[in-house]
């Protein structure tokens, strides 16, 4: 299995950052088993878009963005829309790159202390960096594999260890119920799962992992896998912050310390180590994929080893370790970088589900009438999600 794992272990890796995790630990204290449910279709949905941009790339051998553009017959509709996922992709990256490096902060805060905290995001920001640097496709597979492993032994054992009700599990995973004031905390768990730049991030690995459309089954393999490991581990963030007594939780340090009577320092080393991997997985994904939506839109076809391809990585990496040395806090570009996605993910949901359907650029591969159906549900609760997310920004402005 580890020697047929593609890329979808980068993009479970992408989605399970420091918010991830933060957003479960809020639903876990606040709502037990009752929103598992919730993270669960999160889960199918994201494996269905995802699954959907991996054919893309495997099929055509474009990028999304490339896809994209031949999608849109309009040269000004089709100007617009690359443009502003261009810009929405950069700019959303580079402002959320802080809380990713803030969140492997917190992990090494967590397993070393705090004396050396002004050299922690410079640390973090180095590994990336030199990740990005020196790895190649292969290699990234293999670190992450191996991030995504440590995170998981992590969650697992901190969720094992509070001995968690197995009927109330299965009650919350399979009979849905929304708890007052819950929609939401769903809202923020289908919103931290299903991420718009994993879309770009997926198509473009995916069609330089597999050459053919024989390959198609092992990369639907591949991500089903893949991506439902990663919600495995935000479900049991899920399960192990239903342990914890006070109802004060506002972020995942705060997992440990209420964990602390029942578990004593391991809650503090296991939920340390799985911060750390979160963080430093997805600022290292971002980055990433913010290089790949470029490449695509300019029709650069670079190598991973272009200089182009590394400034636009190294800028994003950049500016998120500046962003915590200097306790910079960009709330206007956080703002606008949610704005963008709420905008954002189901703009991308109805193209990528438009190439999908479409003969001229899938042939033979194009989507069956269930995954039509599915496809325009899943558009539907995208939409839905951008409108929440817009008004919810708004309304903090």
């Amino acid at each position: 299995m580890f020697k047929k794992s593609g890329p979808g272990i980068l993009v479970a890796a992408a989605f399970i950052g420091p918010g991830t995790v933060t957003t479960c630990t809020i639903a876990g204290v606040g709502f037990g088993y009752s929103l598992l449910w919730a993270m669960l279709l999160s889960v199918l949905a994201t494996i269905f878009l995802q699954e959907m941009a991996a054919r893309v790339g495997i099929v055509t051998k474009k990028g999304l963005a490339r896809a994209i553009q031949s999608q849109l017959a309009l040269p000004w509709l089709r100007h617009l829309v690359i443009g502003f996922v261009l810009i929405a992709i950069f700019v959303g990256n580079a402002a959320y790159e802080g809380g990713n490096i803030g969140g492997a902060v917190l992990g090494l805060e967590a397993l070393f202390g705090a004396a050396y905290m002004n050299y922690y995001p410079w640390i973090i920001g180095v590994m990336a960096f030199a990740i990005l640097w020196y790895g190649n496709y292969k290699a990234l597979e293999k670190i992450f594999l191996g991030l995504i492993v440590l995170m998981s032994v992590s969650f697992v054992v901190t969720a094992l260890l509070t001995r968690p009700d197995l009927l109330a599990i299965a009650k919350g995973l399979f009979v849905p119920h929304l708890p007052e004031g819950g929609l939401l905390t769903v809202i923020a768990l289908v919103g931290t799962t299903i991420v718009p730049y994993n879309l770009f991030l997926h198509a473009s690995l995916a069609k330089e992992k597999w050459r053919s459309t024989r390959d198609l089954n092992q990369a639907k393999r591949d991500t089903v896998v893949a991506v439902g490991l990663g919600g495995g581990i935000s479900m049991c963030v899920i399960i192990a912050a239903k342990a914890i007594p006070s109802q004060e939780v506002t972020g995942v340090m705060d997992l440990a310390l209420g964990l602390e009577p029942l578990l004593g320092k391991t809650a503090q080393f296991c939920m340390g180590v799985g911060l750390f991997a979160a963080g430093i997985t997805s600022s290292i994904t971002a980055p990433l994929a913010a290089a790949y939506v470029a490449d695509s839109c300019f029709n650069w076809n670079a190598q991973r080893k272009d200089w182009r391809f590394r400034l636009v990585w190294g800028l994003v990496v950049l500016l998120g370790v500046f962003s915590l040395s200097f306790e910079v806090k960009p709330i206007e570009v956080i703002q606008f970088a949610q704005i963008a996605n709420g905008i954002l993910l189901p703009v991308m949901a109805v193209l990528l589900v438009g190439i999908t359907n479409t003969t001229r650029i899938m042939g033979s591969f194009k989507n069956t009438l269930v995954q039509k159906v599915l496809g325009y549900l899943i558009v539907l609760l995208s939409l839905l999600l951008g409108i929440k997310s817009l008004v919810k920004v708004f309304a903090g402005i």
